[in-house]
Parts: structure tokens; C-alpha cells; sequence
């Protein structure tokens, strides 16, 4: 999360012209209908809602005007689609912006680079698994969960720190020469705790997550290719 006093006037308009239009969008497409009629998809709504803004306040803050917490967007764009993702994202943004724990004039670009974002590689990902229609749930799991999670972290980070070096108020650290065995640090626990969950949904709840075709993945016999004996 970036703070604004490392922002600059227009990288912080740039950021709401783009998250403003994607929210409309996406309060748009989201299924209101079904929510209001289905209770179980209002509970994993405002459940993923509170767990976020759990998550994002556990969180370390440096002087440097910039924090790190996990995103955790992963699991949540599979369990409730990338509309409803994006929509419960916000509601817990805002939670924290009336905390104090956000700034206001900073909302827009960190929504577009910690909301949008992994939400969007998420999203791609599970759009990528679906055309190849695999039988075997592990390939959602790794492709869909793992991999996404730790891709979203990955591009997040980069993205992070290119907006501060256009902008030039960051005083980028030193040790910036030694910056990707830092990344494994980030990469791996973002991977491993969405990575977890999609994994416990799949085996416990498969019915909880929008993106996971439960007609292939359980119903139908997975055979291996190999030649029959």
C-alpha cells in the first residue's frame, strides 16, 4: 500500500480515472439478483469483506511512505467472481479509509494496483484453465490458486514500485540491486496461503466457489491418457 505523500497530484488522478470507471462497471455485471435471493452467497460475500479488512490491517508500515500486507484477492475472486470481487474489495477499503488506516487521495491508485490488478491475473488465469477444460481439480488448484496468487504478488510488487520511480518522490533503498531475493519472500506466503484455501474450498465446500466447475472436475470419471492395460 502507498501512502500520498509519495504520490504525486496526477499519478493519484490517473489512479481514481481508472478504478472509478472498473467499480461501476463491475457494480454493474455483479449478480444482485441471486444475492439478495440466496443467503449463503450474502454470508461469503460480507465474510470475505471482514476477512479482508482483517487481513489488511495486519500489516507493516514503514517511514518510507509505503506498507505491505498480503492481498489475499485470489481466493476471493474464485469464491465469488471477479464482479463481486472487486465490490466486497472496496467495501473493505473503505473501511479502512475511514480507520485512518488509508489515505483518501491514495484510494485510487491502490485499489487499481492491489484490487484490480490480482483480481484481473486471477481472473485470466481461471479464464486459461477453463478453455483447456481439464478433469483433474489439482490443475485448478495449482493454476487457478497457487500460480495466480503468487503471479498477482509478483506483478503487484513490480507495478508498486514502477509508479514510485516515475514519480520520483520514493527514495528507492539501496539494496534495490538485491531485490529478487527479496521477492521470494512476498511471492511464496501470498502463494501459499490463497493457494491453501482454494485447496480447502475444493476438498470441504466446492460448491462455494463461483469459478469451479463442479460437472467436470467431480462429477465426471478422470482417466489417465497413458495406454489401457
Amino acid at each position: 500500500m502507498i501512502t500520498s505523500q509519495v504520490l504525486s497530484a496526477p499519478t493519484m488522478v490517473i489512479g481514481w480515472l481508472l478504478y472509478v470507471p472498473v467499480v461501476l462497471w463491475a457494480i454493474l455485471r455483479a449478480p444482485w439478483v441471486e444475492l439478495f435471493a440466496d443467503t449463503r452467497r450474502q454470508h461469503l460475500l460480507f465474510g470475505t469483506v471482514f476477512a479482508l479488512f482483517l487481513l489488511w490491517l495486519v500489516r507493516r508500515d514503514f517511514d518510507t511512505g509505503v506498507s505491505y500486507h498480503f492481498i489475499g484477492l485470489t481466493v476471493v475472486t474464485l469464491l465469488l467472481d471477479w464482479p463481486l470481487a472487486i465490490v466486497g474489495a472496496l467495501m473493505a477499503q473503505i473501511g479502512l479509509v475511514l480507520l485512518g488506516r488509508q489515505d483518501l487521495a491514495a484510494m485510487g491508485i491502490n485499489g487499481v494496483l492491489l484490487i484490480l490488478l490480482p483480481i484481473a491475473v486471477t481472473e485470466a488465469c481461471a479464464h486459461l484453465v477453463e478453455r483447456a477444460q481439464p478433469r483433474n481439480p489439482f490443475v485448478y488448484i495449482f493454476c487457478s490458486g497457487f500460480f495466480a496468487a503468487a503471479l498477482a504478488a509478483l506483478l503487484c510488487l513490480l507495478a508498486g514500485l514502477g509508479v514510485l520511480w516515475l514519480d520520483g518522490l520514493f527514495v528507492m533503498p539501496e539494496w534495490l540491486e538485491d531485490f529478487i531475493g527479496y521477492l521470494w519472500l512476498i511471492i511464496f506466503p501470498e502463494a501459499f496461503i490463497n493457494g491453501m484455501l482454494v485447496t480447502a474450498l475444493v476438498v470441504f465446500c466446492p460448491e462455494w466457489l463461483e469459478t469451479f466447475n463442479r460437472t467436470r472436475y467431480l462429477a465426471a470419471p478422470w482417466k489417465d491418457d497413458g495406454p489401457n492395460k
